[in-house]
């Protein structure tokens, strides 16, 4: 069967996509390092909820930066269209290892071990998110991978992974808190974009006529995801710790001259 190569476009909607993507990332790397770093002030089962809420928020920030970034991905001439069960498996599968992935920290400790050990299975399921979601697809014609990056798209995802376990059981001042989400998200969107780079899509024999937008197959799907991330942020906003800290740092930060005494 003749294969012919399709050209692709993964910014149809410019700065749009991208920027959304991105920002949905940081946020839910925001909310999942905070999550993390609560649980390891608890013990028994309050850390393990705390954990478990962490989990969502990363994984679910994960999944809906991949699929609001997705919305800006089209085929030249082809329809898209994407199979439910297997994409809101991807979900599945992101919250369920990055959950993996933060127990073992949450339980083992600041260690290199558990370190290694969580972000390897972190950045694992964040790389089987972005291909199982990328199976979740269906049009006319074939993927496949530039072999040489995909595995670089894996390495991306493994040390960033790393890298926000380590942050999540180190930084406590929230504004360290903040810069380091923002560097989660750009490397969770470095990680989506270069798995992107790496795919190949062929089609067989005649290209099929375009049909739906993919934003319009997608967007009823990002509402559920979206919404769950707004639970958690509500969440960690409703935590008496978090609100504590906050108030004591906006004190350390004020002037002499408009804040006297001090916050213990």
């Amino acid at each position: 069967m003749h294969l012919s190569a399709v050209p692709v476009n993964d910014f149809t909607y410019g700065p749009i996509t991208p920027i959304a993507a991105y920002a949905v990332a940081c946020l839910g790397a925001a909310l999942g390092l905070r999550c993390t770093l609560r649980a390891m002030t608890h013990t028994t089962a309050a850390r393990a909820r705390w954990l478990v809420l962490g989990a969502i928020a990363l994984g679910t920030g994960i999944w809906t930066m991949h699929f609001i970034a997705m919305t800006g991905f089209s085929i030249e001439s082809m329809d898209i269209d994407y199979d439910v069960p297997v994409t809101f498996a991807s979900l599945a599968v992101a919250i369920v290892v990055v959950g993996i992935g933060a127990f073992v920290v949450g339980y083992g400790g600041r260690g290199p071990v558990p370190l290694l050990t969580g972000g390897v299975l972190t950045g694992l399921g964040v790389a089987a998110m972005h291909y199982l979601g990328m199976a979740g697809m269906r049009f006319a014609g074939h993927i496949s991978y530039d072999t040489t990056i995909l595995i670089v798209s894996v390495v991306i995802a493994v040390v960033a992974a790393t890298v926000a376990l380590w942050l999540a059981v180190t930084v406590t001042n929230f504004g360290a808190a903040v810069g380091c989400s923002l560097i989660m998200g750009a490397a969770v969107s470095g990680m989506h974009y270069t798995g992107m780079a790496a795919l190949r899509i062929s089609a067989a024999g005649g290209i099929a006529e375009a049909g739906r937008q993919p934003v319009a197959v997608l967007a009823p799907m990002l509402v559920g995801p979206v919404l769950l991330l707004f639970f958690v942020g509500l969440m960690v906003c409703m935590d008496p710790v978090d609100r504590e800290q906050w108030r004591r740092e906006r004190a350390e930060r004020a002037p002499a001259a408009g804040f006297s005494g001090t916050v213990d």
